[in-house]
Order: C-alpha cells, then structure tokens, then sequence
C-alpha cells in the first residue's frame, strides 16, 4: 500500500481522543484516596457544626460542581485539579449520607444498601454504554461523567457502612482494623483467586472510603466516643496538609502517569 493510499484512507474530520483523566494506580493513590476520606469525613462534620447543616450542605454542593467543572474542562490529567475533584466529593458524599441519617432519620442499615444499589445501577449503565469498567480509558467525556458518578456512590456507600459498623458495637477503632483486614481482600482475590483487575479495583475503591473515615473519625472525635479526642479541626487541617504534600509531589514528580507497561484495571 502506498504512502498516498494510506493518506487518503484517513478520516477527513480528525477524532480528537482526550488523553486518560485519572491517575495511575500506585501506592500514592491509594495513601491519596484514604487521606481523601478521612479528611472529607472530618471537615463534612466541622463544616456541619460551624455552619450548621443546610448552609453546609449548599456550600459544599457549590464546591463539589465548582471542582468537578474545572476537572471536566481538563484535557488530560492533572494531579491539583483531579484531586481536588476528590475531596469534594468525599466532603459532599459524607453530607448526604448524613443527611439522609441524621436530617431524614433513615438507618444506616437502609441507607448502605440503598448506596450500594445505586453504585450497582451506575456500574451496569456504565458498562452497558461502554462495555468497559476500566479506570484506563476515561478518555471520553462519557465515560468520564460515569467515572465521577461511580466514585460519588462509593464515598456515600462507604461512608455509610464505616458509620454502620461504628455504631453496631465495633467503634470507631475497630472498624479500623476491619476495613484495614478487608482492603487486604480484593487484592488477594486478585493476585491468588483469579478476579479482574477491575472487580478488584473498584471494591478496595469502595472500602478506602470506611477505612479512612473510621480512622479520622478515631482520631478527632471525643474519648467519651472511644476516640482520641484530637478534634475536628486539628485532623482536617493536618489530613489536608498531607494530601497538599503527596498531590504536590506527584505534580511534579509524575510518578502517577501511567507507562505503556502498565496493566489495565
């Protein structure tokens, strides 16, 4: 085939593809994704009590459209402004699972599964329009809307579970240990049990979520709780400076770009 056959095969209207919108998944994210949880977790709640809760709940709903406006505007990934995303929407995801408990008095029993259908509904949408669930090829602006609509799920689901177990007797420490012995699960399942990368993926997503809120909530709340007693503030504040740090590093080391030899998930 000559060089001017293959020119004129080409499309006239070129298709423009975005590059992957999401990080690659290595140690930094998941350290990323627990302080995310934790510090959304803890500054839901002081936002809650220093605001009160509708004007919090209003305030952190403009915040979460504002950074999710300017992560769809990006062509590509970028650390500050996907992270950023991040937050939010584990600040606004802990508000609505704590509206439906604490505002409309729906048990956390009821509300975990209902989290979970929805995650489920948002999953079969995405694959049924997609036919893919992988984290790889957010290159579309589609698939993107369904990414941050997976993850909003996961923070209000995990949120939820980590609240459910605390408050059925384990305490905020010992949810610790259980959600810390369950991220454990997926990866095995993977390596030894033969699961895809991506069921793997998006279960130990959705546990960083209880994980990280179980942690911040044992390290500010009260002592009469079962807790450290910390405070609020102090925790938010320090958690928000140890994802200033990592989200910094990764800017301008990027260690979090994927490489052609990365596996998909």
């Amino acid at each position: 085939m000559t060089t001017e056959r293959v020119l004129d095969d080409r499309p006239l209207i070129p298709v423009r593809h975005l590059a992957n919108k999401v990080p690659e998944v290595t140690a930094y994210f998941w350290i990323i994704k627990v302080l995310t949880t934790g510090m959304g977790e803890t500054a839901s709640d002081l936002l809650a009590r220093t605001l009160g809760p509708i004007p919090a709940v209003a305030l952190g709903g403009l915040a979460l459209a504002a950074s999710l406006a300017l992560q769809l505007t990006r062509r590509r990934y970028v650390a500050w402004a996907y992270w950023t995303a991040v937050v939010m929407v584990s600040v606004f995801g802990t508000m609505a699972a704590d509206v439906l408990h604490v505002g409309l008095g729906v048990p956390y029993v009821v509300s975990a599964p209902a989290f979970l259908v929805l995650l489920a509904a948002v999953f079969v949408l995405w694959y049924v329009s997609e036919r893919t669930l992988s984290i790889h090829t957010i290159r579309t602006r589609r698939r993107e809307a369904f990414y941050w609509a997976a993850v909003l799920a996961t923070f209000a689901l995990g949120t939820a579970a980590g609240d459910l177990t605390a408050a059925d007797g384990l305490g905020y420490l010992g949810s610790v240990v259980l959600f810390a012995a369950g991220i454990c699960v997926p990866a095995l399942a993977h390596r030894f049990g033969g699961i895809s990368a991506v069921t793997a993926f998006w279960t130990a997503y959705v546990i960083t979520r209880p994980l990280g809120a179980s942690l911040a909530d044992w390290m500010a709340l009260g002592r009469t709780r079962g807790a450290l007693g910390l405070g609020l503030a102090p925790v938010t504040l320090a958690w928000t400076a140890a994802i200033i740090g990592f989200v910094g590093y990764l800017a301008v080391s990027q260690r979090d770009r994927r490489t052609p030899t990365t596996a998909s998930a």
